[in-house]
């Protein structure tokens, strides 16, 4: 892989330039990729993320870092569409705190929490009107890379994704009036926190799309949110109401 290390960028910036290829596999990076900078200071784990990510399609890891004031520092030449942040970062800024910075500078990007533990107040920190498009992932999740695939790729796309763990937390702690949810709608609410579809969420259910609808209705009536309001995100809602109740 090759490897730029500019004269001015700081040792704890590692940028790369390019994807790996073999005479088997093409990895070519198209104008349109997602940018990601990913911020860990476990240098396995940063190496082990970048590696895999980087042989997705369409994913093009521009930089890493160990510490989050760096990553803010160069936000304006990455011009990620997504960060992955280590929420327990040793030195300086939290990965919460990055993240809360980033957003300063740039509301859109996309960002995803990694975590040794499962923090279930960890959207609670965080303003409101800055919680979507914020995403929750043990570090364990992160080895299948289907769940770290979905978390990016809603977090870029604005909605809330959390790690199993975090749903199966809060579903045991769960209050009125998320326990006048069924166990059907509970499950599709832990789909639908994990960034499925309508149609991934019938797929995996085996039921039709329109039964989800129904439900996914049902499960709005029951937290009291408007689906019928165009400003308002009702799956993000749902996600959020039901953490908060829990």
């Amino acid at each position: 892989m090759g490897v730029t290390e500019p004269v001015n960028q700081s040792t704890e910036t590692r940028q790369y330039s390019h994807r790996p290829a073999s005479s088997n596999e093409s990895y070519l990076v198209e104008m349109d990729s997602l940018r990601i900078i990913i911020v860990e200071d476990e240098n396995l784990l940063c190496e082990l993320l970048q590696n895999a990510l980087t042989r997705i399609a369409g994913f093009d890891v521009v930089a890493t870092y160990t510490n989050g004031q760096k990553a803010y520092e160069d936000l304006e030449r990455t011009r990620p569409a997504v960060a992955l942040l280590d929420i327990d970062l040793g030195l300086g800024w939290t990965g919460v705190e990055t993240g809360l910075r980033l957003r300063q500078d740039d509301p859109q990007i996309g960002l995803v929490m990694l975590s040794n533990y499962a923090l279930p107040d960890l959207l609670h920190t965080i303003p409101e009107h800055q919680v979507k498009g914020w995403s929750y992932l043990l570090k364990k999740s992160i080895y299948n890379i289907e769940s770290l695939v979905r978390a990016i790729q809603g977090a870029k796309d604005g909605l809330v994704i959390l790690d199993p763990a975090l749903l199966e937390m809060a579903a045991r702690q769960r209050k009125s009036p998320v326990h006048q949810l069924s166990k059907r709608q509970t499950d599709i609410l832990a789909l639908v926190s994990q960034g499925y579809t309508n149609s991934a969420i019938a797929k995996t259910l085996f039921l039709s799309e329109k039964s989800i609808e129904n439900q996914l209705t049902g499960i709005y009536s029951a937290l009291h949110i408007n689906s019928g309001n165009p400003e308002e995100h009702a799956r993000v809602k749902a996600v959020l109401t039901f953490l908060d109740q829990s």
